[in-house]
């Protein structure tokens, strides 16, 4: 079964667009569900291809009330619902709201499931609220943050520009009687010749100027000697919303020791497993189980009472990249003794490197029957 599932996610013929493997539409629909808080995906059946179950990704945007009417009770957002809240339908739009050529619009209805119980659309998003049908940004939380970061950053830097292009002032001392006296009664002149007369600043020159004035440095005071704390303490703000420690938003840990490193991992490895967890149960699993539908279906795989037990035939786990070791050493110690007191197993240990298990088994095993036979040859 892992084999057959590797024939169709690790190819391009899972994408109706032949563009992205599973892989890469997971990472798609991830970023969907950040930066729109939802990812809206068709499974579609294109009988062209190895295994006709394909995904097209749709824009969320696409996703909305036919001919943009209100809301109502059964509709919302462009969803259908029934009287429990349950999905009946979606409604969408057949091109982009925002492509230029879309004439008049139109829209498609999508039934949530086919009569025998397969899904035909995929909406993952999160739900925090009762009655919630539309997912939320991430970062909608944190938006006005980023928004004065941006703000000051911009000013700042152009407080800096402004000093940069200063770099010194010709002063005059004296004032307007002075200088009269001096000229002989009028400085007409002498005013109208300084505005024709500039300075110019290089290295090695002599500059000449006129009498009784006086060239006087200018010190710039930007950036603001509080810049750096102010935005470090924007940016802990910033990261506390995202859940992600403030190290790790901006990966300096200069700052930082071996055990105030390894405590903010750990903590963001926490909601990091959280969100694996959650694109698993919405997007991953669902896309194997149209899959493992279609294979059974097949007689490729052998499942009695497919329909009947398919939760029990489609359980599966999922393996992402690894958390990686701080200290090797230490933490390989404790990986061996968490499995010799019976905490942990090597399956357990082997996912949080991003391994499977039983294929680092596998390649031991031939890795030690190769050298048993180069040593045997010599």
């Amino acid at each position: 079964m892992e084999s057959l599932w590797r024939s169709w996610a690790e190819t391009f013929n899972c994408d109706a667009a032949k563009k992205l493997n599973f892989h890469g539409l997971t990472t798609q629909v991830f970023k969907f569900c950040l930066i729109n808080g939802e990812a809206l995906a068709l499974p579609l059946w294109l009988k062209d291809r190895p295994f006709s179950t394909t995904i097209q990704l749709v824009e969320p945007d696409r996703l909305s009330n036919p001919n943009n009417a209100s809301d109502s009770k059964n509709l919302r957002g462009g969803i259908e619902i029934d009287k429990y809240g349950a999905p009946i339908a979606y409604h969408i739009q057949k091109d982009h709201p925002g492509d230029y050529w879309t004439g008049l619009k139109s829209w498609e209805r999508i039934s949530a499931f086919t009569p025998f119980g397969r899904r035909r659309v995929l909406h993952v998003h999160d739900i925090s609220r009762i009655g919630q049908n539309r997912g939320k940004p991430v970062l909608s939380a944190i938006m006005p943050m980023f928004k004065m970061l941006d703000h000051y950053e911009r000013s700042e830097l152009q407080a800096a520009i402004v000093s940069a292009m200063i770099a010194a002032f010709i002063e005059t001392p004296m004032d307007n009687e002075g200088l009269n006296e001096l000229f002989g009664g009028s400085s007409d002149e002498y005013l109208n010749a300084k505005k024709d007369w500039q300075v110019k600043l290089e290295g090695g020159s002599i500059i000449p100027i006129f009498p009784g004035d006086k060239v006087a440095p200018f010190t710039p005071s930007r950036p603001n000697s509080a810049y750096g704390a102010f935005v470090e303490n924007l940016l802990r703000h910033i990261g506390t919303g995202l859940n992600i420690p403030y190290e790790l938003l901006l990966k300096d840990f200069s700052k930082t020791n071996y055990l105030s490193a390894r405590s903010a991992l750990l903590e963001a490895w926490r909601y990091f497993n959280g969100r694996r967890q959650w694109l698993s149960d919405y997007w991953a699993t669902p896309v194997y189980e149209l899959w493992l539908e279609e294979a059974v279906n097949k007689g490729l795989v052998d499942a009695p009472d497919f329909y009947e037990n398919r939760y029990a035939y489609t359980r599966c786990k999922w393996i992402g990249p690894g958390r990686g070791w701080v200290d090797p050493v230490k933490e390989a110690q404790a990986c061996q003794i968490r499995m010799e007191i019976g905490l942990s197993t090597l399956e357990n240990e082997c996912a949080s490197q991003g391994l499977d298990w039983e294929e680092v088994l596998e390649q031991r095993a031939r890795e030690k029957e190769r050298m048993k036979k180069l040593f045997d040859e010599r």
